[in-house]
């Protein structure tokens, strides 16, 4: 039997006319409260598992350090808590009424691979309330979260209180803000092993450029898009200066290391690295430059590595840096960071 194309042709456009015009009409309901038929269900779930299984492969997940559980546990308090609950208090009412509700995340994490949990939080996930990550070019912190919903399930309410400071709030006045910040930046939060920076007696200048660089994309991040989008202008200003006047307290501390301190004092010439010296912890430095002495040495050895691969932005004088840092090895920086970790806050 020869088949009529033509007749195929009139009726498969007479079907998407007659999809178009239900569509259309009004009669196909929208609604979060009815829920999706069990096939529509089945099929989207089979589409992100695929979609998401395929863009994961290939990718390989860093080792993970306790470091980036604070920084990640931070940001999900004030991100993510709102919509997929905590250890302290449950998901709100109004999530679970979305479409699809929010997933409680110590029952999914064993469902997905490092991988797989990468490609999520880095790019969200479409038809849900699952956004993409704000600065999705920090993979460092989308990797800090990967390492977080790893050990979510094992979290009780002291534990999570403990990581996320639990001082993040949706209010928009100063001393909630302070609350919040203080909640991951306190010095007595720190240690050696911190991927958070004390901001303890740094200059207001840099304190002030960091935090409009973050509201303005130019240093991307995340963590501080999300912590700062709350807050004005005013707002930033009183934080700046309120850090830069705060006393310094003691740093934490690791071995001295003398090719740290070579590095530190001294420019190579045959491979253009600059002296740090030559810009930061002196009494003649720019106060637009950060004071290096005292921070986490994690935190030190992660921002270089950030500039070294000109993804870490910042203020007005953010490209002497990046410059700086391109050809530091990765010996170079892991010296540079517990170098400066070892001395004394000036």
């Amino acid at each position: 039997m020869k088949m009529n194309w033509k007749r195929v042709l009139v009726a498969l456009s007479a079907l998407a006319a007659a999809a178009l015009l239900f569509a259309f009409s009004g009669f196909l309901h929208v609604r979060a409260s009815t829920g999706h038929w069990r096939i529509t269900d089945w099929f989207l779930h089979q589409v992100m598992r695929s979609s998401v299984r395929t863009a994961a492969l290939g990718i390989q997940s860093p080792p993970f350090k306790p470091g980036m559980l604070p920084m990640a546990a931070g940001h999900y308090e004030v991100g993510c808590a709102g919509c997929h609950g905590s250890p302290v208090m449950p998901r709100p009412a109004a999530a679970t009424r979305m479409l699809p509700p929010p997933p409680d995340l110590k029952n999914i994490a064993a469902d997905w691979t490092d991988a797989q949990l990468f490609e999520i939080v880095r790019h969200g996930v479409r038809y849900t309330g699952m956004p993409a990550w704000p600065a999705p070019e920090r993979e460092d912190e989308v990797w800090a979260m990967v390492a977080f919903i790893r050990q979510y399930s094992q979290m009780d309410s002291i534990l999570y209180r403990k990581l996320s400071g639990f001082a993040a709030s949706q209010s928009s006045q100063f001393n909630a803000i302070l609350l919040a910040c203080k909640g991951c930046h306190s010095s007595d939060r720190l240690d050696i092993d911190s991927l958070i920076p004390s901001l303890d007696g740094q200059s207001e200048a840099y304190l002030r450029d960091s935090l409009e660089a973050f509201v303005g994309g130019q240093r991307p991040s995340g963590i501080m898009q999300a912590a700062l989008s709350l807050t004005s202008p005013e707002d930033r200003g009183r934080l700046a200066a309120y850090f830069a006047a705060s006393g310094v307290t003691a740093a934490p501390r690791s071995q001295t290391l003398e090719a740290g301190r070579l590095l530190a004092e001294r420019r190579d010439n045959g491979r253009n690295v600059p002296a740090c010296i030559a810009c930061h912890d002196t009494k003649a430095a720019n106060k637009a430059y950060p004071r290096l002495a005292g921070q986490p040495s994690a935190y030190i050895e992660n921002q270089l590595r950030l500039f070294k691969t000109g993804s870490r932005g910042g203020g007005p004088y953010q490209e002497i840096m990046t410059k700086a840092a391109a050809s530091l090895s990765n010996d170079d920086i892991l010296a540079l960071a517990r170098y400066y970790s070892s001395l004394p806050r000036n």
